[in-house]
């Protein structure tokens, strides 16, 4: 299940939200060489990833931050710059250019430091945006609930686009990152589950701000969850496709 786009228009530029996309493909082309050499690419991550251990012993607290802008591999970054070319624009169009930028940071910290919590001796390197993209996650659930997200579905060799509210996608996620971290230990590698719990919680509350000058549940009562834009709604197009019919004998 993949979300590929809202219907909930941006009312300006997102500068943020692009610069963010454009440092963190920049940062990622200029170590990418260093996957032909699995040596290189570990001393790489050691340095600049999040490693826990290193923070336990009053290391490379800078990976905090580094780490955002490192990922594992094209679809780990891909797969990011999606989520917060969807979500990350409304956002910051709330919170205006640099307090959205401060938010996003604060929200990756916040997740690379609840990961750090579940455990502080793992050796393993913890890298990508995902954690602060949580955050901004947590924010778009908080400000737009309702706001409706085109999905795509894959079942096997099926594939379907269906719409559904911000909060069932949002919080489907949520459940699954939390039910991923019960069912693995924390010094494994792979997803850093507890990062996204952390930062979709952290950003969340830095959100609650925002809201409350919005009105809070005055907020929601006037908008009813939805954007404060006229929604934008999406036909398909038509194909150049011929139809080919069966003929009758």
């Amino acid at each position: 299940m993949f979300p590929i786009r809202d219907h909930n228009p941006s009312g300006r530029v997102p500068v943020v939200t692009y610069a963010l996309i454009a440092a963190n493909i920049i940062v990622f082309l200029n170590y990418y060489a260093l996957f032909q050499n699995e040596l290189a690419l570990n001393r790489f991550f050691w340095e600049w990833a999040l490693i826990p251990a290193r923070l336990s012993t009053g290391e490379a607290w800078s990976g905090l931050a580094t780490s955002m802008f490192l990922h594992g591999g094209i679809l780990h970054l891909a797969g990011n710059m999606l989520f917060l070319f969807i979500f990350g624009d409304n956002v910051e169009d709330e919170m205006g250019h640099f307090g959205y930028l401060v938010f996003y940071l604060a929200s990756g910290i916040g997740a690379g430091l609840a990961q750090y919590l579940t455990a502080p001796l793992s050796q393993v390197p913890m890298v990508g945006a995902s954690g602060a993209i949580a955050g901004v996650m947590g924010a778009y659930l908080l400000l737009f609930p309702r706001a409706r997200v085109d999905v795509l579905i894959i079942l096997i060799v099926i594939f379907r686009v269906v719409t559904i509210p911000a909060w069932i996608l949002l919080a489907l996620w949520l459940g699954m990152q939390a039910f991923g971290g019960l069912g693995t230990p924390a010094d494994a590698g792979g997803v850093a589950y507890w990062a996204h719990v952390g930062g979709f919680g952290v950003g969340a509350a830095l959100a609650i701000p925002v809201w409350l000058r919005r009105g809070g549940p005055a907020f929601w009562r006037r908008s009813h969850g939805l954007p404060p834009h006229p929604e934008v709604r999406y036909r398909a197009g038509r194909t150049d496709i011929p139809t080919v019919r069966r003929r009758r004998r």
